[in-house]
Protein backbone atom coordinates (compact mmCIF):
# COMPACT_ATOMS: atom_id res chain seq x y z
CA UNK A 1 0.00 0.00 0.00
CA UNK A 2 1.72 3.32 -0.64
CA UNK A 3 1.67 5.88 1.73
CA UNK A 4 -0.02 9.06 1.40
CA UNK A 5 1.79 12.39 0.52
CA UNK A 6 4.58 13.45 3.34
CA UNK A 7 3.21 10.81 5.59
CA UNK A 8 5.78 8.68 7.35
CA UNK A 9 5.87 5.49 8.88
CA UNK A 10 8.66 4.95 11.96
CA UNK A 11 9.27 1.47 13.55
CA UNK A 12 9.96 1.93 17.28
CA UNK A 13 10.09 -0.13 20.24
CA UNK A 14 8.64 0.26 24.33
CA UNK A 15 11.15 -0.31 26.86
CA UNK A 16 9.53 -3.86 27.05
CA UNK A 17 10.34 -4.47 23.77
CA UNK A 18 6.78 -4.01 21.97
CA UNK A 19 6.30 -2.74 18.39
CA UNK A 20 4.99 0.34 17.56
CA UNK A 21 3.95 2.10 14.18
CA UNK A 22 4.56 5.95 14.58
CA UNK A 23 2.73 7.13 11.55
CA UNK A 24 3.81 11.36 11.12
CA UNK A 25 1.69 14.30 9.61
CA UNK A 26 3.23 16.51 6.48
CA UNK A 27 5.00 19.40 7.78
CA UNK A 28 6.46 19.88 11.40
CA UNK A 29 5.12 21.62 14.57
CA UNK A 30 3.46 19.51 17.41
CA UNK A 31 0.57 17.99 16.09
CA UNK A 32 -2.72 16.15 17.95
CA UNK A 33 -2.59 12.65 18.68
CA UNK A 34 -3.69 8.92 19.09
CA UNK A 35 -2.99 6.09 20.26
CA UNK A 36 -4.68 3.44 18.24
CA UNK A 37 -4.75 -0.20 19.34
CA UNK A 38 -6.42 -3.29 17.32
CA UNK A 39 -8.57 -6.25 17.93
CA UNK A 40 -7.97 -10.18 19.38
CA UNK A 41 -5.48 -10.92 16.50
CA UNK A 42 -2.08 -10.75 18.23
CA UNK A 43 0.49 -8.20 16.75
CA UNK A 44 -1.81 -7.33 14.27
CA UNK A 45 -0.52 -3.49 14.12
CA UNK A 46 -0.41 -3.98 10.47
CA UNK A 47 -4.31 -4.26 9.64
CA UNK A 48 -4.86 -0.68 11.38
CA UNK A 49 -2.48 1.22 8.66
CA UNK A 50 -5.18 1.93 6.07
CA UNK A 51 -6.97 4.25 8.63
CA UNK A 52 -3.78 5.75 10.72
CA UNK A 53 -2.34 6.63 7.67
CA UNK A 54 -5.67 8.70 6.33
CA UNK A 55 -5.70 10.29 10.13
CA UNK A 56 -1.82 11.38 10.03
CA UNK A 57 -2.57 12.72 6.26
CA UNK A 58 -4.98 14.87 7.93
CA UNK A 59 -2.42 16.37 10.29
CA UNK A 60 -2.42 13.90 13.27
CA UNK A 61 0.28 11.80 14.94
CA UNK A 62 -1.02 8.08 15.21
CA UNK A 63 0.70 5.46 17.10
CA UNK A 64 -0.20 1.61 16.52
CA UNK A 65 1.73 -0.88 18.74
CA UNK A 66 1.21 -4.42 18.66
CA UNK A 67 -0.13 -6.61 21.20
CA UNK A 68 -0.90 -10.31 22.10
CA UNK A 69 -4.81 -10.86 23.28
CA UNK A 70 -3.32 -14.63 23.76
CA UNK A 71 -0.98 -13.21 26.36
CA UNK A 72 -1.87 -14.96 29.93
CA UNK A 73 -3.14 -11.60 31.31
CA UNK A 74 -5.21 -11.22 27.70
CA UNK A 75 -3.33 -8.77 26.70
CA UNK A 76 -3.20 -6.05 29.45
CA UNK A 77 0.70 -5.44 30.17
CA UNK A 78 1.09 -4.89 26.36
CA UNK A 79 -1.54 -2.19 26.58
CA UNK A 80 -1.31 -0.37 29.05
CA UNK A 81 2.80 -0.43 28.27
CA UNK A 82 1.84 1.29 25.27
CA UNK A 83 0.14 3.17 26.92
CA UNK A 84 2.75 4.45 28.65
CA UNK A 85 5.15 4.83 26.62
CA UNK A 86 3.32 6.97 24.34
CA UNK A 87 3.33 9.38 27.11
CA UNK A 88 6.22 9.53 28.07
CA UNK A 89 7.13 9.34 24.07
CA UNK A 90 4.87 11.43 22.69
CA UNK A 91 6.99 14.75 22.30
CA UNK A 92 9.67 13.35 20.71
CA UNK A 93 7.60 12.12 17.82
CA UNK A 94 5.76 15.37 17.36
CA UNK A 95 2.67 15.08 19.14
CA UNK A 96 0.95 16.93 21.57
CA UNK A 97 1.59 15.29 25.01
CA UNK A 98 -1.67 17.32 26.94
CA UNK A 99 -4.28 16.18 24.03
CA UNK A 100 -3.97 12.23 24.01
CA UNK A 101 -6.74 10.35 22.43
CA UNK A 102 -7.10 6.72 23.08
CA UNK A 103 -8.43 5.10 20.27
CA UNK A 104 -9.28 1.21 19.52
CA UNK A 105 -10.93 -1.53 17.00
CA UNK A 106 -12.93 -4.15 18.17
CA UNK A 107 -11.55 -6.08 21.50
CA UNK A 108 -9.23 -2.86 21.36
CA UNK A 109 -12.40 -0.51 21.43
CA UNK A 110 -13.35 -1.50 24.81
CA UNK A 111 -9.65 -1.29 25.84
CA UNK A 112 -9.56 2.34 25.21
CA UNK A 113 -13.31 3.32 26.13
CA UNK A 114 -12.44 1.61 29.76
CA UNK A 115 -8.91 4.14 30.06
CA UNK A 116 -11.65 7.34 30.59
CA UNK A 117 -13.23 5.59 33.42
CA UNK A 118 -10.48 4.04 35.49
CA UNK A 119 -7.78 6.80 35.88
CA UNK A 120 -7.12 5.47 39.10
CA UNK A 121 -4.94 2.89 36.86
CA UNK A 122 -3.55 5.16 35.39
CA UNK A 123 -2.29 7.40 37.83
CA UNK A 124 -4.98 9.62 37.47
CA UNK A 125 -4.09 10.94 33.93
CA UNK A 126 -6.91 10.23 30.90
CA UNK A 127 -6.85 10.69 27.62
CA UNK A 128 -8.48 14.24 25.97
CA UNK A 129 -10.74 11.74 24.31
CA UNK A 130 -11.91 7.77 23.59
CA UNK A 131 -13.00 6.59 20.86
CA UNK A 132 -14.60 2.71 20.29
CA UNK A 133 -14.15 1.51 16.76
CA UNK A 134 -16.85 -1.54 16.25
CA UNK A 135 -16.88 -2.70 19.88
CA UNK A 136 -18.75 -4.20 22.95
CA UNK A 137 -19.02 -2.58 26.26
CA UNK A 138 -20.69 -5.26 28.71
CA UNK A 139 -17.89 -7.18 28.75
CA UNK A 140 -14.34 -7.01 30.53
CA UNK A 141 -12.18 -4.45 29.24
CA UNK A 142 -8.60 -5.69 28.50
CA UNK A 143 -7.31 -3.32 30.74
CA UNK A 144 -8.80 -2.77 33.17
CA UNK A 145 -10.65 -6.37 33.72
CA UNK A 146 -14.46 -4.47 34.07
CA UNK A 147 -16.95 -3.44 31.89
CA UNK A 148 -16.87 -0.03 30.75
CA UNK A 149 -20.83 0.21 30.80
CA UNK A 150 -20.30 -1.75 34.63
CA UNK A 151 -17.46 0.61 35.47
CA UNK A 152 -20.15 4.01 34.14
CA UNK A 153 -22.78 2.69 36.43
CA UNK A 154 -20.28 2.64 39.50
CA UNK A 155 -19.10 6.53 38.23
CA UNK A 156 -21.96 8.44 39.61
CA UNK A 157 -22.18 10.28 43.14
CA UNK A 158 -19.61 12.42 44.91
CA UNK A 159 -16.24 10.59 43.46
CA UNK A 160 -17.54 11.03 40.09
CA UNK A 161 -15.37 10.44 37.05
CA UNK A 162 -15.23 13.78 35.23
CA UNK A 163 -16.54 12.86 31.88
CA UNK A 164 -14.31 13.13 28.73
CA UNK A 165 -16.33 12.87 25.08
CA UNK A 166 -16.47 9.35 24.07
CA UNK A 167 -16.95 8.88 20.46
CA UNK A 168 -18.08 5.65 19.24
CA UNK A 169 -18.49 3.86 15.37
CA UNK A 170 -20.01 0.83 14.72
CA UNK A 171 -21.26 -0.22 11.12
CA UNK A 172 -24.86 -1.45 10.62
CA UNK A 173 -24.12 -4.38 8.74
CA UNK A 174 -21.27 -5.42 11.58
CA UNK A 175 -21.85 -9.74 11.73
CA UNK A 176 -19.06 -10.01 14.38
CA UNK A 177 -20.21 -7.26 17.33
CA UNK A 178 -23.55 -6.74 17.79
CA UNK A 179 -24.09 -2.70 17.50
CA UNK A 180 -26.77 -2.88 20.42
CA UNK A 181 -23.71 -2.89 22.69
CA UNK A 182 -22.71 0.19 21.10
CA UNK A 183 -26.14 2.00 21.13
CA UNK A 184 -26.98 0.99 24.84
CA UNK A 185 -23.66 2.20 25.87
CA UNK A 186 -23.77 5.38 24.10
CA UNK A 187 -27.54 5.85 25.65
CA UNK A 188 -26.04 5.03 29.25
CA UNK A 189 -23.28 7.56 28.79
CA UNK A 190 -25.96 10.32 27.71
CA UNK A 191 -28.07 9.23 30.83
CA UNK A 192 -24.71 9.73 32.90
CA UNK A 193 -24.02 13.44 31.63
CA UNK A 194 -21.12 12.39 29.25
CA UNK A 195 -20.31 13.96 26.46
CA UNK A 196 -21.04 10.73 23.56
CA UNK A 197 -21.54 10.60 19.79
CA UNK A 198 -22.18 7.52 18.22
CA UNK A 199 -21.91 6.82 14.06
CA UNK A 200 -23.26 4.08 12.29
CA UNK A 201 -22.26 3.95 8.99
CA UNK A 202 -23.28 0.79 6.50
CA UNK A 203 -20.44 -1.52 6.52
CA UNK A 204 -19.63 -4.11 8.31
CA UNK A 205 -16.82 -5.04 11.10
CA UNK A 206 -13.73 -4.73 8.93
CA UNK A 207 -15.09 -1.90 6.66
CA UNK A 208 -14.81 0.61 9.24
CA UNK A 209 -10.86 0.06 9.01
CA UNK A 210 -11.22 0.57 5.63
CA UNK A 211 -10.50 -3.44 5.16
CA UNK A 212 -11.59 -6.75 4.29
CA UNK A 213 -11.09 -10.05 5.76
CA UNK A 214 -9.02 -12.20 3.32
CA UNK A 215 -9.90 -15.92 4.30
CA UNK A 216 -6.96 -16.95 2.72
CA UNK A 217 -4.73 -15.08 4.23
CA UNK A 218 -6.30 -14.91 7.68
CA UNK A 219 -6.20 -11.31 8.27
CA UNK A 220 -8.13 -7.77 6.93
CA UNK A 221 -6.56 -6.19 3.92
CA UNK A 222 -6.92 -3.21 2.77
CA UNK A 223 -10.49 -2.91 0.32
CA UNK A 224 -11.49 -0.38 -2.18
CA UNK A 225 -15.28 -1.32 -1.91
CA UNK A 226 -18.06 1.29 -1.79
CA UNK A 227 -19.25 0.33 1.39
CA UNK A 228 -15.36 0.08 3.18
CA UNK A 229 -14.58 3.49 1.64
CA UNK A 230 -17.66 5.02 3.26
CA UNK A 231 -17.27 2.81 6.87
CA UNK A 232 -13.15 4.12 6.82
CA UNK A 233 -13.74 7.31 6.33
CA UNK A 234 -16.16 7.75 9.09
CA UNK A 235 -13.26 6.33 11.23
CA UNK A 236 -10.54 8.36 9.87
CA UNK A 237 -12.51 11.66 10.43
CA UNK A 238 -13.83 10.66 13.79
CA UNK A 239 -9.97 10.31 14.78
CA UNK A 240 -9.00 13.61 13.66
CA UNK A 241 -11.83 15.43 15.25
CA UNK A 242 -11.86 14.07 18.53
CA UNK A 243 -7.64 14.60 17.88
CA UNK A 244 -8.14 18.05 17.44
CA UNK A 245 -11.12 18.66 19.94
CA UNK A 246 -13.75 19.57 17.30
CA UNK A 247 -16.10 17.06 19.59
CA UNK A 248 -18.62 17.99 22.12
CA UNK A 249 -17.38 18.66 25.68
Amino acid sequence: MTAAPGVTRTLTRTPAGQAVDVYGPPGGGTAPTVLLWHGMGPDERAIMRPVAEAAAAQGVVVFVPGWRSDAPDRGAAHLLDSLAFVREQVAQSGGDPDGIVVAGWSAGAGAAVATALRPDLFGGRRPAAVVGIAGRYDVPARTTGAAPADDLAHAAGPAAVPPVPVLLVHGTEDGEVDGRSAREFAAALAAHGWPVRLEEPGTDHAGVLMSAYDPALGRLVPSSAGHALEGGRTTVRVLVEAAKGAVPR
